[in-house]
């Protein structure tokens, strides 16, 4: 019996994607929409960066009060300052 564990983080995700498929019923031609998530999409890379608690704090705050992925955030600075320093 080989069940993936999973967090209770996952578990809370799932419920309430559960709830919302059982209040919000779409129609099936809705339900073939896909989208491409950052992990599978071959033009992007995962990396690592150490950051200060209180910057990444200050960041995953601004980024939920923009509703706008970090790693998004992240991107158009270094991409404005690639430029900058060319």
């Amino acid at each position: 019996m080989n069940k993936k564990k999973t967090s209770r983080f996952d578990e809370l995700i799932d419920a309430a994607r559960s709830r919302q498929k059982r209040d919000n019923p779409q129609d099936s031609s809705e339900e073939n929409v896909t989208f491409k998530s950052k992990s599978t999409d071959p033009d992007y890379v995962r990396t690592t960066v150490y950051l200060p608690k209180k910057l990444h704090r200050k960041l995953k705050l601004a980024a939920a009060a923009d509703e706008r992925q970090m790693s998004d955030i992240i991107s158009e600075l270094l991409e404005k300052w690639l430029d900058e320093k060319s």
